[in-house]
């Protein structure tokens, strides 16, 4: 049996913020397969993986190596996982579950047309909401540290980092150096606070400070209007503030398909209090104090480079993207050159000495923001089950193409492939047509019970095979109905065939289900 090492980076960023107690003991049966595990390495190294970062890509890496009967060691570095469970995905759906329920309460029209009435205001406490992100983020951050223990990992406190010599592993709160057979780095990736912009966390914040909530700013300018700044601007909006956006190219959401933009304009945004500069950059964004001093927010025209306004904002919240944390990592130790603080990688997810050329530095590998192939928690745990996969001879390559993903907003948006545009380019160059079948929440039965029949259901295919090459979705439980979207992809499976599947009636999968009939000529009821 081998030994493997999960190294967890150190996130440092407000990490008081999600203070959890100890993880409780492991049970003794537990702590006995953990002993004899550790008794049957064969000695050649300390432990046969190391694997830099305990966030979702490096737990899974873990989970996966213990399923190859593979001890494991995670150097938790204080931050068991990581950004997603302590500072991203988990806790911000917890805020949007709440405030969701808050806008729901508030709409009296959709109320009533299901003959509710609410009796008075409907308010909410801005500290419970905030507790009931802090405390789901603690919850699940305990569930995965005994679930590492519960299969028997040795959990170590200090963050992991290379020496420079191959296998070599320092656990940078003991300086205690270890060897393993393989490494593969996993330290997430951090806030991107661009030049001219100071950020002090209060009323000058990255998504680790919006996450506490320490207030609901009257009115917020949010810079940058990806994922992450619409799923804010949601939350901000159903507590009663006033939202800007400050987005440096020439449209809003600019990653997302254009249809599905737009689409995601006129319901979340432009019935709304929203309003929103485009073309312009945050070129100085300087902090105030709660009550008694405004924000200052400067732009300057993204091409010009000339001033064009000055706004006064009571916070700012910076959604500008993240970049990878990297630093101080030991990688130009080991001939590793990165681009930006991302580490090439082949698609086995072997380390490249750099992007271009680069040869494959023998046994490390590097999973989820890091490298840079597609940020998001999901694939970092995919690619760290795939780096295992390849560590134990079978070899493996993950399909970025049919990995989901979505924006829970209400309703959410939810895809999984290339946008249109890009499948327009694609087919051209690759010589197939594209073909394009929609489904409307507006004739689905469920959608319409619920009253939320926005939205609509767009399916991209290969007409030359019928292979599904991208779905995109804007609607309730869009993120829900990606999935069967996905495993169609991953499957290779054909509009044909999926037209003649059975969808739950009602249910809100017909509406891809009319996609999918309407891409052959048949008609869904």
């Amino acid at each position: 049996m081998r030994l493997t090492l999960i190294v967890s980076s150190l996130f440092v960023a407000n990490s008081a913020a999600f203070t959890v107690p100890s993880w409780p003991h492991a049970t003794a049966a537990a702590a006995t397969r953990r002993a004899s595990a550790l008794r049957m390495s064969d000695g050649s190294y300390d432990f046969d993986v190391a694997v830099i970062g305990c966030g979702v890509g490096g737990h899974g890496a873990a989970l996966h190596a213990r399923g190859q009967s593979l001890s494991t060691a995670v150097f938790s570095g204080g931050d068991v996982g990581g950004t997603c469970v302590n500072r991203g995905c988990v806790p911000s759906k917890a805020l949007l579950a709440a405030s969701g329920r808050v806008r729901d309460m508030k709409n009296e029209h959709h109320l009533e047309s299901m003959g509710i009435k609410v009796a008075g205001e409907v308010e909410y406490d801005r500290q419970g909401i905030a507790d009931h992100a802090k405390n789901l983020a603690a919850n699940i951050k305990g569930n995965l540290g005994n679930s590492l223990l519960g299969l028997g990992c040795e959990v170590i406190e200090g963050r992991g980092v290379l020496t420079g010599n191959p296998h070599e592993i320092k656990d940078e709160a003991t300086g205690k150096v270890y060897t393993a057979k393989d490494i593969i780095l996993a330290p997430g990736s951090v806030p991107f606070v661009p030049p001219g912009v100071t950020v002090d966390e209060k009323t000058v914040y990255t998504s680790d400070g919006a996450l506490e909530l320490q207030f609901v700013p009257e009115w917020v300018a949010i810079i940058g209007s990806g994922y992450i700044g619409l799923e804010f601007s949601d939350v901000y909006t159903a507590l009663g503030s006033e939202v800007t956006f400050v987005e440096a190219l020439p449209m809003l959401m600019p990653t997302f398909d254009r249809e599905i933009a737009k689409q995601a304009e006129r319901i979340l945004i432009r019935d709304r209090p929203i309003d929103y500069r485009t073309g312009v950059f945050a070129a100085e964004v300087t902090p105030g104090i709660p009550g008694e001093k405004p924000v200052t927010i400067k732009m300057i025209d993204a091409e010009t480079k000339e001033h064009v306004e000055t706004i006064e904002v009571d916070a700012a919240m910076i959604a500008t993207g993240r970049v990878p944390n990297t630093a101080n990592m030991g990688l130009e130790d080991m001939g590793i050159e990165t681009n930006r603080g991302f580490v090439a990688v082949n698609e086995k997810m072997e380390v490249l000495t750099k992007a271009e050329g680069g040869e494959v530095i023998p046994n490390v590998y590097c999973i989820g923001d890091a490298n840079g192939k597609m940020m998001l928690a999901h694939a970092a745990s995919a690619q760290g089950i795939s780096a295992v996969e390849n560590i134990a001879g079978r070899s493996h390559v993950v399909d970025h193409d049919a990995i989901p993903a979505a924006c829970f907003t209400h309703p959410e948006i939810a895809m999984v492939g290339p946008t249109e545009e890009q499948c327009i380019e694609r087919a051209e160059k690759e010589g197939w047509t594209l073909g394009k079948s929609q489904g409307s929440f507006r004739a689905n039965s469920k959608a319409l019970a619920e009253g939320e029949g926005a939205g609509i259901a767009k399916v991209l295919y290969n007409k030359d095979t019928g292979k599904v090459v991208a779905v995109h979705i804007i609607g309730i439980h869009a993120a829900d109905l990606i999935q069967e979207c996905a495993n169609a992809v991953a499957a290779g499976t054909t509009v044909k065939e999926l037209s003649m599947m059975v969808h739950t009636h009602p249910t809100l999968c017909e509406v891809l289900d009319e996609a999918f009939k309407g891409a052959v000529g048949m008609s869904a009821h």
